[in-house]
């Protein structure tokens, strides 16, 4: 009981006097029923502070429902287009980010396309020995090598289909030392890789939940890298092919291109971060939630607790900020329409 009402402080639910005692009345038919945030009524999504605080009470009733640990940090764009933070749970903590870095990884690539360092068009060769063997993604599937393929392509893959070699394949146009330096050089100590003995590789490394979270605000609002190369990242992330099992799980296709989302799992954890768009493509919500020690280590799929939890979530904070309008430059994705080939 303590660990709860730790977390409750850390959400921030002891602390909004006025929105809670409004709000606490208005919450029990979702809260007991496991609702899916359709319950929630015009007063409840007319603020920031409302949609924020019913958010907060959604979080804490999905993660002590999958249980294990969880640090995430979770804002609602308010007026003005500062953030109302909706979970703030141990939101400092230092923790292995797994492919969730691979945001991370494809921003200091970026920026050196955007220094005129790289292009996006220029080839990479693709070789047996650079190929992780049985890892996601798709590189290792194509049993033929050696191969070639674009830069463009390799981060395509980086954040679509999450793949592995393509961790490589970064990794040779921006090496770990330079990429942690990049990292730091645009504000963000705590979100760096690994290097290990090959300097042209390394471990996806850390981050923070509030660090996280504050790569994709600075993202969305340009601050990090060039306009071209922030539409290109984020286009991934919206992409159809981007991650569906957590967040974007039970949403229509274009609910899911309004959400730009990134997941990242390696042993017991299973993280996930992203930004909610408003219809017209302004950022409404910003979330980075990070799990481990739930049951099912070896469940990579949609049944595992934290992504379920994570699922449901995500449908509740996409009703939740319906009636909301986010803030700052829109970003639309390109249109994008099922092909029967030809």
């Amino acid at each position: 009981m303590t660990i709860r009402v730790d977390r409750r402080t850390a959400l921030g639910l002891g602390t909004m006097a006025t929105a809670g005692t409004v709000l606490c009345r208005a919450a029990p038919a979702a809260a007991e029923s496991g609702g899916t945030g359709s319950e929630l009524d015009a007063e409840a999504a007319t603020t920031p502070e409302r949609v924020a605080a019913r958010i907060g009470q959604a979080y804490e009733r999905e993660t002590t429902r999958a249980g294990g640990n969880w640090q995430s940090y979770v804002s609602v764009t308010g007026s003005g287009g500062a953030p109302v933070v909706a979970v703030a749970d141990e939101p400092d903590q230092r923790l292995e980010a797994y492919s969730v870095n691979k945001i991370a990884v494809a921003t200091a690539v970026l920026d050196k396309v955007d220094r005129g360092l790289l292009t996006l068009d220029q080839q990479l060769e693709v070789t047996a020995a650079i190929v992780v063997p049985g890892g996601d993604g798709i590189f290792s599937l194509d049993n033929a090598y050696p191969s070639s393929v674009t830069l463009g392509h390799a981060l395509a893959a980086l954040l679509t289909v999450s793949d592995d070699t393509a961790v490589r394949l970064s990794g040779l146009v921006c090496p770990a030392a330079e990429l942690n330096d990049i990292l730091v050089a645009k504000g963000f100590p705590n979100t760096q890789v690994e290097p290990v003995a090959n300097p042209n590789r390394f471990f996806l490394g850390t981050s923070t939940p509030r660090e996280t979270h504050e790569l994709l605000r600075a993202l969305v609002a340009g601050t990090v890298l060039s306009p071209s190369s922030t539409e290109f990242l984020l286009g991934l992330l919206r992409s159809p092919i981007a991650f569906t099992d957590g967040v974007r799980r039970t949403m229509s296709s274009q609910e899911r291109a309004r959400v730009a989302t990134k997941a990242g799992w390696f042993g017991t954890a299973r993280h996930e971060a992203g930004i909610i768009f408003d219809s017209a493509g302004a950022a409404v919500l910003t979330y980075a939630l990070f799990a481990d020690g739930q049951a099912g280590a070896d469940d990579f799929g949609a049944t595992h607790p934290a992504v379920q939890a994570r699922a449901r979530l995500g449908r509740f904070m996409m009703n939740a900020t319906a009636r909301l309008t986010g803030s700052g430059r829109p970003h639309q994705p390109g249109p994008r329409l099922p092909s029967n080939g030809g």
